[in-house]
């Protein structure tokens, strides 16, 4: 397929801002991908279509505040910093990208803090835009992360909102975020509450938890029109014996495994059997799901309403059908509900069931 077939306008005030008061009551679309069929419900009406012994996969990933604010040595120019992730920990090195990488050289000092406490040299160009960077610091390494992270931004992405607050820090993470290393929270697992988790357990709905780090190669524009030739970042992944077991038990029941958000889609897909069972995985993926294609694990999948030409929309469509996925973005652009509210795009906005 491609790209220009994924292409729309989404007016500005489609895009959601803030999240919904309480997580689990946004708007909730529902489409049946056999009829092309469409509900309109919210959030906490999902387990609705689920029954005892189905499983959701979630993503419990932790993000962490990704984004510096800082100077360069001598000129003071404002350079902004995104933390990738952590090189090496003895070293203090990170893996980053910087904003404007052309003032950037190897050998420049930055500077972070309003008494720039905190310094790092620039060591390596890995990328037109990447950078490697070696933070000098004496102290333990307890003390240099507490002191990294009390400098860093919740890295809410700036098409969502400028000015990220307090609050972000909370909502730009999931109640059931666990292992530290995303720069984006997993969104449709925002959605969930301790509520709708014990509204599960009351259903005897089954929870399993994978972890893949998403990166900002996650958001980076896809460039080619012939969808073959994009490659994805790769993105650690790790799918324990346990959280295997249950999904394929799930399986070999006749069950059904939603799949909750896009990264959990890519993570469940990646290292599957000759028999569409989930292997128990430590390592990396850069696994760019797309139309067509066949899959082997979610019988459902939720996830948020995309950007246009975002990979993320392209493996809603993979899953759902172009043509139903297209019309169903086609809706949630004119729909007005008895409030005159429509659905809202992004992180913060609402979501598509498909089953």
């Amino acid at each position: 397929m491609k790209l220009s077939q994924f292409q729309f306008v989404l007016p500005a005030e489609k895009i959601a801002s803030e999240p919904p008061r309480w997580r689990d009551e946004c708007k909730l679309m529902v489409l049946d991908r056999k009829t092309g069929e469409i509900e309109h419900k919210l959030f906490k009406n999902i387990i609705e279509y689920f029954g005892k012994g189905d499983t959701f996969v979630l993503n419990d990933t932790k993000v962490f505040p990704a984004r510096l604010y800082g100077n360069k040595e001598k000129t003071g120019a404002d350079i902004e910093v995104f933390l990738l992730r952590e090189l090496n920990r003895e070293q203090r090195l990170w893996d980053v990208v910087v904003d404007p990488a052309r003032k950037i050289r190897i050998g420049n000092k930055l500077y972070f803090g309003e008494d720039e406490s905190l310094v790092a040299e620039v060591i390596d160009n890995t990328t037109s835009r990447g950078r490697t960077l070696r933070f000098l610091y004496d102290g333990s390494y307890e003390e240099f992360k507490k002191s990294l992270f009390a400098l860093g931004q919740t890295p809410v992405p700036t098409w969502v909102k400028k000015e990220v607050t307090a609050e972000d820090a909370e909502n730009f993470q999931t109640i059931f975020a666990q292992h530290e290393g995303a720069v984006s929270a997993p969104a449709a697992g925002l959605h969930f509450s301790r509520e709708l988790f014990n509204r599960m357990i009351l259903k005897d709905i089954n929870k399993a938890f994978i972890t893949l780090h998403m990166g900002v190669g996650h958001f980076r524009e896809v460039d080619v029109e012939d969808l073959s030739k994009h490659k994805m970042d790769s993105e650690r992944l790790i799918i324990t014996p346990e959280a295997a077991e249950v999904i394929n038990q799930t399986k070999r029941r006749g069950n059904k495994v939603l799949a909750v958000g896009i990264t959990t889609i890519r993570g469940l897909e990646t290292y599957v059997t000759t028999h569409d069972e989930v292997n128990p995985y430590d390592g990396w993926t850069n696994k760019f799901i797309f139309p067509p294609y066949r899959f082997a694990i979610p019988d459902a999948i939720v996830s948020n309403f995309h950007r246009p030409g975002s990979t993320m929309l392209m493996s809603v469509a993979a899953f759902g059908g172009y043509e139903n996925v297209m019309k169903a973005y086609k809706l949630a652009l004119e729909y007005k509900d008895e409030n005159g509210e429509g659905y809202k795009f992004g992180p913060y906005g609402d979501a598509l069931l498909i089953i």
